[in-house]
């Protein structure tokens, strides 16, 4: 069964840090982009970080440009959000998602549909 797993999650102090992991089972990432997005209460999802299957190209939303890195290591089949400087708008359910074709150019409004598999998201929250 094809599968993608987040973790990490979790309740933060404004201005902490988390690292957001995404495992795949039943798959290689290897051949795969893939993207972060999240969906905050009442909001559409929306892509935060995308990154090419090599890793060679990466790219972020603007509201999250300078505090987030997306990296990933193909020999564990891992893909990782690191986040810093959390905001209290950063809160929301995180997912990872992957698809067979590029990053697209501008993530934020990528389309859902537009990604073949999802895990079933982690929840992060930026509270004091």
């Amino acid at each position: 069964q094809l599968q993608l797993v987040e973790s990490g999650g979790g309740l933060v102090q404004p201005g902490g840090s988390l690292r957001l992991s995404c495992a795949a089972s039943g798959f290689t990432l290897d051949y795969y982009t893939i993207g972060w997005f999240r969906q905050a209460p009442g909001k559409e999802r929306e892509g935060v970080s995308c990154i090419s299957s090599s890793g060679g190209s990466t790219n972020y939303a603007g509201f999250v440009k300078g505090r987030f890195t997306i990296s990933r290591d193909n020999a564990k089949n891992m893909v990782y959000l690191q986040m810093n400087s959390l905001k209290p708008e950063d809160t929301a359910v995180y997912y990872c998602a992957a698809r067979d074709q590029p990053c697209p150019a501008i993530i934020e409004i990528s389309t859902p549909t537009a990604w073949g598999f999802w895990g079933q998201g982690t929840q992060v929250t930026v509270s004091s």
